[in-house]
């Protein structure tokens, strides 16, 4: 990874740009400046198709390590399975959108 090339995508990026990394997945976002908070780049971690192309609109952000070791914790609910299992027992079925195609990717 080069932090050489996170700081031009944060410089240079379009606000909500994602860049793709070479981690499926796994994308950068940049976050636009809001109000006394400058742009940032955040992880931004959304399943992808068989194309690599992000399978939601937004996946989910990641703004630190300490958000990370926070969502560490509550996948490990022992109950967070069984709910997500019942939940995809009631839920129609739901088609998978067709592929889009992504540029550059970020060597990790």
């Amino acid at each position: 990874m080069s932090e050489d090339r996170l700081a031009s995508f944060l410089k240079t990026g379009s606000d909500w740009g994602k860049l793709k990394t070479s981690i499926p997945g796994i994308f950068i976002l940049k976050m636009p400046a809001y109000k006394t908070s400058p742009a940032r780049l955040a992880v931004e971690l959304n399943p992808v198709d068989s194309s690599g192309s992000p399978t939601k609109k937004r996946g989910l952000v990641l703004r630190s390590k300490e958000e990370l070791e926070q969502y560490r914790e509550i996948f490990q609910f022992d109950k967070l399975l069984p709910l997500l299992e019942g939940i995809d027992g009631v839920n129609p079925q739901v088609k998978k959108p067709a592929a889009a195609k992504h540029g550059e990717v970020l060597e990790i």
